[in-house]
């Protein structure tokens, strides 16, 4: 890696402070990147020689390499951003990067649980015969339970200490993106399964470990166990489907919303910076209700089709 990306992500982490998981797609983004630049004569240690066509000619290969157009603005945006860095250091006039369109989008919706199926996974019964085994699951459901309850993202989760738990006031301190610091409240059954959990955790935890979900080994969990803790607690509750645990945040979105919630609150709860990253949680209900409507509705278009 060269030195102008390396500076870039430290820039990154010290006055953005971007995640770890943010700098390590941005290097590997600016990497791949700068290995196809190389190969059209230009590179990204002299970035004053990269143009508009260089760029929408990686964008080109990417697609034929058959990128997801959503990976690909991923990688369009970390361009962006490195370059109007160059720019702030002098090092480039304009931003080429910024004249090029993001690749049109599909149309895709997050995917959610109904409530049935959302119950029905958090509802693991306590009856694993081994005490390790019912320490895992009761940190499985406290884990899953703050996803769901409080909406928070998997980084977040992962990233809490036992001190960010504030149980007498029933909020956590949650770092976002960003190092945006907000308070999330606790659901009842949050709390229930926090209580429990806090309560076994020294089982697991080392003793100086901060951390407040653990793993086996008794450091923090990381994100590679926590998406398999989900996918058994899918298997436990009997779901035709396995879920990712982001999946949890966004049917927490989107049955506030279904059950009226106003949109500025759910932007606030979830931590969004923008509005209209909120938004598409009322797309998604919007089409729930609209299938609930072609059911059941005795007037609907395909009930009425069937009729005659």
């Amino acid at each position: 890696m060269n030195d102008a990306v390396e500076n870039f992500l430290v820039w990154l982490a010290v006055q953005k402070g971007a995640s770890q998981a943010t700098q390590k797609a941005y290097g590997s983004d600016l990497l791949q990147l700068d290995t196809f630049l190389r190969s059209q004569g230009v590179d990204l240690t002299h970035v004053e020689n990269i143009s508009r066509r260089h760029i929408q000619a990686y964008l080109a290969w990417l697609f034929r390499q058959g990128e997801a157009k959503s990976s690909m603005a991923r990688k369009l945006a970390a361009v962006r951003t490195f370059i109007r860095f160059q720019q702030r250091n002098g090092l480039v006039v304009e931003n080429v990067a910024a004249q090029v369109r993001n690749p049109r989008q599909e149309n895709r919706h997050p995917r959610v649980l109904n409530v049935d199926e959302t119950f029905a996974l958090l509802d693991a019964t306590d009856n694993a015969p081994k005490a390790a085994a019912k320490d895992l699951l009761c940190r499985d459901l406290a884990l899953a339970e703050l996803l769901y309850g409080s909406g928070l993202r998997i980084s977040e989760a992962l990233n809490l200490n036992v001190v960010d738990v504030q149980l007498a006031s029933r909020v956590l301190r949650v770092m976002g993106k960003g190092v945006k610091e907000r308070l999330a409240p606790l659901s009842d059954t949050s709390f229930s399964s926090l209580v429990a959990w806090l309560k076994t955790r020294h089982h697991l935890a080392k003793s100086e470990e901060q951390a407040l979900f653990v793993g086996t080994r008794g450091a923090r969990l990381n994100r590679r166990e926590a998406a398999r803790i989900i996918a058994r607690l899918c298997r436990r509750a009997g779901l035709d489907v396995t879920i990712s645990p982001h999946c949890l945040r966004h049917s927490f979105a989107t049955h506030l919303l279904a059950a009226g919630a106003d949109l500025r609150s759910v932007q606030e709860l979830l931590g969004h910076q923008r509005l209209t990253t909120t938004q598409r949680y009322t797309q998604v209900s919007l089409k729930h209700l609209t299938e609930i409507y072609d059911k059941a509705h005795p007037r609907a278009e395909k009930n009425f089709t069937k009729e005659k």
